[in-house]
């Protein structure tokens, strides 16, 4: 039997690896590419302050953040949006469909988002089950972030509806980013955020900072795969 030269023999090694990493890539890009709805907290709280000096209401730093981290990852995957909270005053069906995702995304979400003043409660449960409903759970796969400072306010149960989904199908991620929440939510309504995010495979990430929540969103919606897709072009 011909001996190979180690040359050559380390070039077919590495033209498989390569070849596999390639197929392995092209299996792994639609998971990063389903469609999402990010569900906004648009709730009485985010008018708080924090004792910011000078004093600036949540809501306006996270729309700082959101304005940066969205023209990216609305490059990589079709993005919707649902709100809740603004609305006739302490109802629990203040739960608004805005957009239904729709590629490039980014300009028309911080339409809306800057469109929104903070009032109202935290049905954040049946904000979540809507948003997976828009994204035709479960017949399609999709991926839902929802971006709140506060604890379910409505009698919903964040980690038993977590648990429903997952036993619905294992094609839902939900991720959920606590924005503050140390200073607004009870112990339960920490717990229950993340056995939500837990429960549906997803991340629980809690931020403090502008920096943190851009982190935050381009983790859960980016996509390295495309992130050098051309952007939407928009304010900067």
């Amino acid at each position: 039997m011909a001996h190979r030269p180690p040359v050559i023999v380390a070039t077919l090694v590495a033209a498989a690896f390569f070849a596999a990493t390639a197929t392995f890539a092209q299996r792994a890009a639609p998971s990063c590419r389903d469609d999402a709805m990010l569900v906004f907290d648009a709730s009485g709280s985010m008018a708080g302050t924090d004792f910011n000096n000078p004093p600036t209401p949540r809501i306006a730093k996270v729309k700082q953040a959101l304005a940066k981290a969205l023209p990216q990852v609305a490059a990589a995957r079709n993005i919707g949006l649902i709100d809740y909270g603004p609305g006739p005053a302490n109802q629990c069906n203040n739960i608004d469909l805005l957009l239904r995702p729709a590629p490039y995304a980014a300009e028309q979400i911080m339409n809306e988002i800057d469109k929104l003043i903070p009032a109202g409660r935290t049905p954040l449960t049946a904000a979540v089950r809507e948003a997976a409903h828009v994204l035709q759970f479960p017949e399609k796969p999709g991926v839902v972030v929802l971006l709140t400072d506060g604890e379910e306010t409505c009698g919903g149960d964040p980690c038993k509806m977590g648990q429903s989904l997952r036993s619905q199908g294992e094609n839902l991620t939900v991720h959920v980013i606590g924005y503050r929440m140390r200073d607004t939510a009870t112990a339960t309504g920490y717990l229950q955020s993340r056995c939500l995010a837990e429960s549906t495979g997803g991340l629980y990430i809690s931020v403090e900072t502008t920096d943190q929540l851009i982190e935050a969103l381009n983790k859960m919606l980016g996509c390295p795969a495309v992130s050098a897709l051309p952007q939407s072009p928009w304010r900067h």
